[in-house]
């Protein structure tokens, strides 16, 4: 089997966000969903799966974090050029999503954030490695 990975997310509104998700471009695996939970496509490799906090509960027995006022992680996501970032975030913003600070250029990548209804903090962004500074040598 390949590896994988799956993002398990808390959310007070399984609805909302699988529309959330559905928007910026994820697509919905039934196979893995049901009433309290739905499998969410990025790749064939990267899942996001959220969940009722009911659901959730079930995983873990720490308290479930307030990601609108405190910052549990980052998830970052790669994508093909500046114009999809940009296209992401505001399929996003038009679902609800908030972006909560302006687009970060670092010349070899550009990075725009989106926070869900819940404030899971995704990075949407750009790369191209080959404007990746190189470090110079050292003067003697």
């Amino acid at each position: 089997m390949a590896k994988q990975i799956f993002i398990n997310l808390a959310v007070k509104d399984l609805q909302k966000a699988m529309d959330f998700y559905i928007a910026l471009g994820f697509t919905n695996n039934p196979q893995f969903s049901d009433d309290n939970g739905k499998c969410m496509v990025w790749s064939e490799s990267i899942f996001v799966m959220i969940m009722t906090h009911e659901k959730f509960k079930t995983f873990t027995n720490k308290p479930i974090a307030n990601t609108k006022s405190n910052i549990a992680g980052l998830f970052s996501l790669s994508v093909e050029s500046v114009d999809k970032v940009n296209e992401i975030v505001k399929n996003g913003i038009a679902a609800g999503g908030i972006e909560p600070n302006e687009m970060r250029d670092y010349g070899f990548m550009q990075q725009r954030t989106i926070e869900d209804f819940d404030g899971h903090t995704w990075e949407i962004f750009y790369m191209d490695i080959s404007k990746f500074p190189t470090k110079q040598p050292a003067e003697q």
